[in-house]
């Protein structure tokens, strides 16, 4: 078995107390992980004008948002101005990177890529993605070479941009091989790797804690590439000792992790292999709304 860790990093408060706490894990463990920044704004509060759509509040519930994110997190946006990530934490992201982490973007603005990237004009994308851009390079020193939507939310202006950007890779989508998408009836150049394990807040309350690692090792038997995307505000703050035991049981179990952007030059290096299958939007399991997904390859 095979993992490579992800961990999308949403907010100001993942940023400044999650991150260092998973650099010091997975440090401590010898675990390469990539580590996707949101650079802007956090709107956090904003989210909450989803409770009316399907499954929202029953996910908040399960996964205890409250708790988790704390109450000033949930108000970002809203009754509290909205604290921009990268001016506040640059130091927390650039420790990271200098750890030997790879870094990589995950938005500008976390709530509205999440909710609002498929109904945007390409400019608007454009924008969202270029400033993103060029904020990481000015926090970090150099361009980014990956990244991964929030909420698995995608389009076709929005992998255009990403081919604009020269990316090695990106994982925006569940499930699945690594492939190079087609979306619109367009097929794009840049690499998808695929989140192939739940992640924790999909599981909680729906298991117990105690069943969770058996759950992630059931999934991972079932392939040889296993990627697991993680959150800066769950396994980097209340699960922190868990997901630390989590690793040990994995050293333990013979478990053999592997960095994502070796794994990308790796399938580059024969890239007529690599299959185009199509992206759609569809219902998940343990989230809300709609999330990309990947179709069977073409023949």
């Amino acid at each position: 078995m095979k993992l490579a860790i992800k961990v999308d990093v949403d907010t100001y408060r993942g940023t400044r107390e999650g991150v260092p706490c998973l650099c010091k894990i997975l440090k401590s463990r010898k675990v390469p992980a990539t580590f996707l920044f949101s650079l802007g704004p956090d709107n956090t509060g904003k989210s909450l004008c989803r409770i009316f759509q399907k499954g929202f509040l029953k996910k908040c519930l399960r996964s205890n948002v409250a708790s988790n994110y704390g109450v000033s997190t949930l108000l970002y946006g809203t009754l509290l101005p909205a604290p921009k990530i990268s001016a506040k934490c640059a130091r927390q992201m650039r420790d990271c990177s200098e750890l030997g982490f790879e870094c990589g973007i995950h938005s500008w603005d976390h709530f509205k890529w999440q909710n609002h990237v498929a109904s945007m004009r390409p400019t608007e994308i454009d924008a969202e993605f270029t400033r993103a851009r060029a904020e990481f390079e000015k926090v970090f020193g150099y361009e980014a070479k990956c990244c991964g939507a929030p909420g698995w939310q995608t389009c076709p202006d929005a992998l255009s941009v990403q081919d604009k950007a020269g990316l090695l890779y990106a994982s925006d989508v569940r499930n699945g091989d690594p492939f190079f998408p087609k979306m619109g009836g367009e097929i794009f150049k840049t690499l998808q790797i695929p989140s192939t394990l739940p992640t924790l807040d999909e599981l909680l309350g729906r298991i117990t804690q105690d069943e969770l690692a058996q759950n992630y090792f059931s999934n991972m038997q079932k392939r040889e590439f296993s990627v697991m995307t993680i959150h800066a505000e769950l396994e980097g703050m209340a699960y922190a000792e868990w997901f630390d035991s989590f690793l040990g049981l994995c050293k333990t179990n013979g478990v053999e992790f592997f960095s994502l952007s070796e794994y990308a030059k790796n399938l580059l290096k024969d890239s007529d292999a690599i299959p185009v299958k199509e992206i759609r939007m569809a219902p998940f399991s343990g989230r809300s709304g709609l999330l990309a997904v990947q179709e069977p390859a073409e023949n």
